[in-house]
């Protein structure tokens, strides 16, 4: 049985849909922030996807996101270790400064500008220490719970146009692909224990609005570029954000779908709840 702490949410929903052999829970029923060996009874293998992922309010709210995704994964790791129980962890492109100008790989140096990204370092370096996996992923949507897909659909049926930033840079992921996996990892648990899984390619959030806005039949020149700049947040978003997935390939892991053919898929998956009689707007 692979247990799935923080299983409620949609990468955890994509992956009790994928095996039978899954046990996803929610926090309510298992709290990584207390965890204990005997929490663990009758796993095979841990995938962690519990995390305090609020951005914004984690500048805020360090201490609250540090029990989660720092804390909870440390302790995760050592009931894990102490059961003999491999451990997965998703972390996040959030590590990284975001200043690159070409992939990174899992080894190039770290350097998080927000909150969220400081707390989800230390949960991978407690992790890593403890013996475990980790996986960063980035811009991860999927059917279930709320994402930039959906927000995106939202909108195309609310606004005539949007306006959405064109300088920063990353790797789409549908957490069907990105599940798929994960549940692969736990089966091969290579040597190389810190990885990327995003999926394949790159584009802007402007160019992502875009797709989501073709996959709705909708136009898409009704998306406008903007900037950064123009949209200040509490935490600052990386600039660039790419993650090399040459390291999973290399630990014998199939790369997961160019983000393009992913998104047509999701939506065929439904994604996105369909259309009840109303035109797109135009």
């Amino acid at each position: 049985m692979i247990l799935v702490p923080g299983g409620r949410g949609q990468l955890g929903h994509d992956l009790a849909a994928l095996s039978p052999d899954v046990r996803a829970v929610s926090s309510a029923e298992l709290d990584v922030t207390s965890v204990t060996a005997a929490d663990l009874a009758g796993a095979t293998a841990v995938v962690n996807c519990a995390a305090y992922t609020a951005v914004d309010a984690a500048e805020t709210d360090e201490d609250r996101a540090f029990a989660v995704n720092a804390v909870g994964p440390g302790l995760l790791a050592e009931a894990c270790a102490s059961a003999g129980v491999p451990l997965i962890h998703v972390s996040t492109d959030y590590v990284f400064s975001g200043d690159a100008v070409r992939p990174y790989e899992p080894s190039d140096p770290v350097g998080p500008k927000t909150a969220y990204g400081r707390t989800k370092l230390e949960g991978e370096r407690r992790v890593l220490e403890a013996g475990g996996w980790v996986v960063r992923t980035a811009w991860v949507y999927g059917v279930h719970g709320s994402n930039f897909v959906k927000t995106m659909a939202a909108l195309e049926s609310s606004k005539p146009s949007l306006s959405v930033v064109d300088d920063q840079t990353g790797s789409p992921t549908w957490s069907h692909d990105l599940a798929a996996g994960l549940l692969e990892l736990a089966s091969v648990l290579p040597e190389q224990r810190l990885l990327h899984a995003t999926g394949g390619g790159e584009t802007t959030w402007f160019g992502f609005a875009r797709a989501v806005f073709e996959e709705l039949g909708a136009d898409p020149d009704r998306v406008r570029p903007c900037t950064t700049a123009e949209f200040p947040r509490p935490a600052p978003r990386p600039a660039y954000s790419v993650l090399s997935g040459e390291a999973w390939a290399a630990a014998g892991l199939r790369p997961l779908p160019h983000w393009r053919d992913a998104l047509t898929a999701a939506f065929r998956a439904g994604v996105v709840a369909p259309r009840t009689g109303a035109a797109p707007l135009g």
